[in-house]
């Protein structure tokens, strides 16, 4: 019997919503309703999204119709206790069935492990679909991430922004409900000010279309980002440059217009004096123009906008988009002319004046520790005690600079540019900007020795003070965004290779700290934090959390030694020895986790009794020498490689010999052999876990 199946659709039409949460709320909404069609088992097909900035819908295909009739057994009491000494149902087994609407002689008997039950079979007819989807379509609505709901009129409804009107329909017939305040219907309403009358939609397939050659609204967002993008291109290759498009303003753009309409503007050449990012930062982030370069990769005097309007006058939209940007624009330069009447170095003294964290202190006293972490880290890079204390000290006088007052987003940028007007070391230029590299994944990393300095020092100073005063992340909470900071912080010992210990970085960021008491449990705990990170980033790698845990129990202080001994244990993981060594270190472990006598410091080969226990103490002493050269090289895949050579004889011994014999002295000297196998392996990683 086939299932009777329709398309169904529902908009929720609003004022316009928030552009940065929109893609996220459309796909919560459509997420949610899924899971509504599953709990209430109605199955469905396709499901297609649509957003735009006056609505979220949803476009399910094949959705049945009714729910399938079910049998729900419910669970009486056991037959013992159902039936009395005579074969009479009991008060239970009565009451029983009353409760299920049925008589003592329908209720059946079922084999359970603790013997046979009575229980009743009860007939569920399904539901219609129509009745089900307007508390499925409420209970997404509810769901959504919305940090701040609003209520609008005298109404207690509330959602993120006002509601308008709602359609719903299951096939051709509109769903009766009431959502959000609004009965569902089968019209909508197109764009604002091209179709702004509502329309009928007949059927959820004519959605799409209609509302394009309707209602002048690309309601895919897919589709319209593509527009956006295209029209972009090709608006710059007419204006002789190259659009660069951003991914994230591109998103943004989307989600502002419904009907997106590419204008070219021109802006006063004179503002090219000005550092090309701050014109950018101006006109992308609060215009929310694209900006434009010539053939030698440099800023034009242009920009691309998108206008939510097919106009009939385009030279209007152009001449207000220019007006608009101007002002935006003579900040900047007025900004940039007035930071540079003084030295970057000016700004220092006021940055006492603000407070980096209550019990840490102010973004001075922040400063003055960077500048000695920054040379303890600089050292073994190599870098001048001279040049890093510079590049500390100037690091954040341009937060306190008109223009990073106005565009924060160009902190560092900005002291970079200063640094290079006054004719600062170009390193400590550089330094000063890639301070806060990484800033996201797949960001470059400091490429100069001094800027890798300053970007641990900045990270390792918050994330130890942090720490350090109690205010550990939890959940979804790091206001000092304390994760990417670890994660950015061994990125960049690991893919720059540094030679530097983490531990003692730790201990002595956190001498550096006042108000903080360094304690090795707390260096513990931040260690730990930090060396936590590279669990997701090596997983990305595929790396498993075996062979991370393999390696973290290890603790070793280098990240870059962390590094060599996944790759030692990535490759060992493909060696044919590599299950049964595990195995057998799996098993080394355990024993000596259970043995609490006090082991020997050697073995002693005298007590030595079975071949086995010989030839593997001969193999270990020839391993030795070897597998610690390799070890003091940082060559761990040689090392591994060694180790794996004894599998064999560990096998052997583990086949022929009794290790927790009676016999005290040779237990004891047993065990010390496999601890000293199991200490070689510890000096690469703990393979047990594999």
């Amino acid at each position: 019997m086939s299932i009777a199946t329709e398309s169904f659709l529902v908009e929720i039409g609003t004022e316009e919503l928030p552009p940065k949460a929109l893609k996220r709320l459309s796909e919560a909404f459509a997420s949610g309703i899924e899971q509504g069609l599953k709990d209430a088992e109605l199955a469905y097909g396709d499901v297609s999204i649509y957003a735009a900035p006056r609505r979220l819908a949803v476009h399910i295909e094949g959705l049945q119709t009714v729910q399938a009739d079910k049998v729900i057994e419910r669970k009486g009491p056991a037959k013992k206790a159902g039936f009395d000494a005579e074969g009479n149902p009991t008060k239970a087994l009565q009451g029983f069935a009353r409760g299920c609407g049925a008589t003592v002689e329908e209720l059946i008997e079922i084999e359970t492990d603790k013997g046979i039950w009575i229980a009743y079979n009860l007939e569920q007819k399904g539901q219609p679909a129509e009745r089900l989807l307007p508390n499925i379509v409420s209970q997404s609505l509810a769901k959504l991430p919305i940090p701040k709901r609003m209520r609008w009129g005298d109404s207690d409804i509330e959602f993120v922004r006002p509601v308008h009107w709602v359609l719903m329909l299951l096939g051709e017939q509109v769903v009766p409900a009431t959502i959000l305040g609004h009965q569902a219907s089968n019209t909508t309403r197109g764009h604002r000010f091209h179709a702004p009358a509502e329309f009928v939609i007949s059927h959820p397939s004519q959605y799409v279309e209609v509302l394009r050659t309707q209602g002048y609204v690309l309601v895919d967002f897919a589709e319209r980002s593509k527009s956006v993008h295209t029209q972009v291109t090709e608006a710059a290759q007419k204006a002789g440059g190259t659009a660069v498009i951003d991914s994230a303003l591109l998103e943004e753009v989307t989600a502002l217009n419904e009907w997106p309409v590419a204008v070219v503007g021109d802006f006063d050449e004179r503002f090219l004096t000005v550092p090309s990012e701050a014109l950018v930062s101006a006109m992308a982030g609060h215009q929310k123009y694209f900006h434009m370069l010539d053939e030698q990769n440099q800023l034009m005097a242009k920009f691309i906008t998108i206008s939510n309007i097919e106009s009939s006058n385009p030279a209007a939209v152009k001449f207000g988009n220019e007006r608009v940007i101007r002002p935006r624009l003579a900040d900047a330069k007025f900004f940039w002319d007035q930071d540079n009447k003084q030295s970057l170095e000016h700004f220092l003294p006021r940055l006492k004046t603000v407070v980096f964290q209550k019990q840490l202190g102010t973004l001075f006293d922040k400063v003055e520790r960077l500048e000695s972490l920054t040379v303890i880290i600089g050292k073994p890079l190599g870098v001048s005690a001279e040049i890093a204390t510079r590049a500390a000290r100037l690091s954040k006088c341009d937060l306190l600079s008109e223009m990073v007052g106005e565009f924060p987003d160009l902190q560092g940028v900005m002291g970079r540019y200063y640094a290079t007007e006054q004719n600062e070391n170009i390193e400590v230029a550089e330094a000063i900007e890639a301070q806060y590299r990484p800033r996201f994944s797949g960001d470059d990393l400091p490429s100069s020795a001094v800027a890798q300095a300053l970007a641990i020092a900045d990270k390792l100073d918050t994330i130890t003070g942090i720490f350090g005063i109690g205010q550990i992340p939890t959940g979804d909470k790091d206001p000092f965004a304390l994760r990417r900071a670890a994660l950015g912080l061994v990125r960049i010992m690991i893919e720059k290779q540094l030679d530097v210990d983490l531990y003692q970085l730790i201990q002595s960021s956190l001498e550096l700290h006042e108000s903080v008491e360094s304690t090795d449990a707390l260096m513990d705990e931040i260690y730990d934090f930090i060396i936590g990170r590279l669990r997701a980033y090596y997983s990305d790698q595929g790396i498993s959390s075996e062979q991370f845990e393999a390696v973290r129990v290890c603790r070793p202080a280098q990240p870059i030694e962390f590094a060599k001994r996944i790759e030692a244990v990535q490759q060992f993981s493909q060696m044919p020895a590599a299950e049964s060594l595990s195995a057998a270190n799996k098993r080394i472990a355990n024993i000596l986790k259970k043995n609490s006598e006090t082991l020997p410091d050697a073995v002693n080969a005298e007590l030595f009794e079975d071949e086995a226990e010989k030839a593997l103490w001969s193999e270990l002493e020839a391993l030795r020498e070897t597998v610690n050269a390799h070890v003091a090289q940082r060559d761990y895949v040689a090392a591994i490689r060694s180790l794996a050579t004894i599998r064999e004889a560990v096998d052997q011994f583990f086949d022929d010999v009794m290790v927790m014999t009676d016999n005290l002295p040779v237990r004891q000297n047993r065990l010390a052999l496999l601890n000293q196998i199991y200490q070689l392996f510890l000096q690469v990683a703990d393979v047990s876990r594999l």
